[in-house]
């Protein structure tokens, strides 16, 4: 019999976050993490077979197994490339100072 273990599966929107706790047993895939723990309820744009997701912000697979006291994070996907930011700031500021 395998040992239960506490785990964490957050996700959030800039409106609306959930963060919940569940005991799943020791050698549980991320992916079934996610499944088990019910979070497609609350976001049904989430689907855990091709969810990007880390543990505590370290990017991780799914087939990855958890570790007693892990939190899964479920990354949304980037509405604006993060290079093409940096580079519209940039100018932004240019501009600013030259005025």
């Amino acid at each position: 019999m395998n040992q239960l273990i506490d785990i964490e599966v957050v996700y959030g929107l800039p409106h609306k976050q959930v963060l919940l706790s569940l005991k799943v047993p020791s050698g549980t895939t991320i992916e079934n993490c996610i499944k088990l723990s019910g979070i497609v309820k609350h976001f049904p744009e989430i689907v855990p077979s091709e969810a990007v997701v880390g543990i505590f912000s370290k990017p991780d697979k799914l087939e990855n197994t958890v570790k007693q006291g892990d939190r899964i994070e479920i990354y949304r996907p980037l509405t604006a490339d993060p290079k093409e930011m940096r580079k519209l700031r940039a100018e932004k500021a240019k501009q600013a100072k030259n005025n």
